[in-house]
């Protein structure tokens, strides 16, 4: 299933949902524009190692954000981006532009300390925005989950647009991350973070009410 674009309209322009995009955009451009060798240090150096937790602590700390905007191909930051764009200005609209900003920041260190938890010596280098994303998926399934998703569906040699609810369409990917995750277990190997995925949304979805905008109080005029 690929989401081409949800059914809700914002109210207000999402500034902070623009610059995150054009942030991961920029350090990928310039990731692109590193040598082999070059590109391998700078993995090194910002990417996130569970291992690194016990020996770096800081060197940890400040990986977990940084590598919150790397990624391995335009495949991989392609498709994060998408989602982001779909999903994420509906939950800045409800929180604010900082609130958001510190909400999806918080998702994303949720998502990496579970990842580290699960696999707490792993030495293979995690990135990419995913696990932030899945915050903000955990957050629109709260305020929006009979929202509708308008999806294609490839069967066969046909394409199919649907409409699916975002409870559904968020719920199915929760779930086939939640299987991906449990088989991976005792498995380290490169590929996809499971793990980082399911703290992100669970963690995106506890916290999100903390982070919503106060709605104006009705004015009464008495006469």
């Amino acid at each position: 299933m690929i989401p081409l674009r949800d059914t809700n309209r914002s109210v207000h322009f999402p500034v902070m949902n623009w610059l995150l995009l054009i942030a991961n955009a920029l350090v990928f451009f310039y990731e692109l524009g590193l040598s082999q060798e070059d590109l391998i240090r700078f993995n090194n150096t910002f990417a996130l190692v569970p291992a690194r937790l016990n020996d770096l602590p800081v060197h940890y700390a400040i990986s977990v954000v940084t590598s919150m905007f790397m990624h391995a191909g335009w495949f991989h930051i392609l498709s994060n981006l998408w989602v982001l764009f779909i999903f994420g200005d509906n939950v800045e609209d409800r929180m604010g532009p900082i609130p958001y900003l510190i909400f999806y920041l918080l998702s994303g260190t949720a998502a990496a300390l579970l990842q580290t938890f699960i696999f707490p010596g792993s030495s293979v280098p995690v990135i990419g925005a995913s696990g932030a994303i899945a915050g903000v998926l955990g957050a629109y399934i709260f305020l929006f989950p009979s929202a509708r998703v308008v999806t294609l569906i490839p069967i066969f040699l046909f394409i199919s647009l649907i409409e699916v609810p975002a409870l559904i369409f968020i719920g199915f990917w929760f779930v086939t991350q939640l299987f991906s995750g449990l088989a991976s277990i005792g498995i380290e190997s490169g590929g996809v973070a499971w793990w980082a995925h399911i703290g992100g949304f669970i963690v995106g979805l506890v916290i999100s009410p903390l982070f919503l905008r106060r709605r104006p109080s009705r004015q009464i005029e008495f006469f």
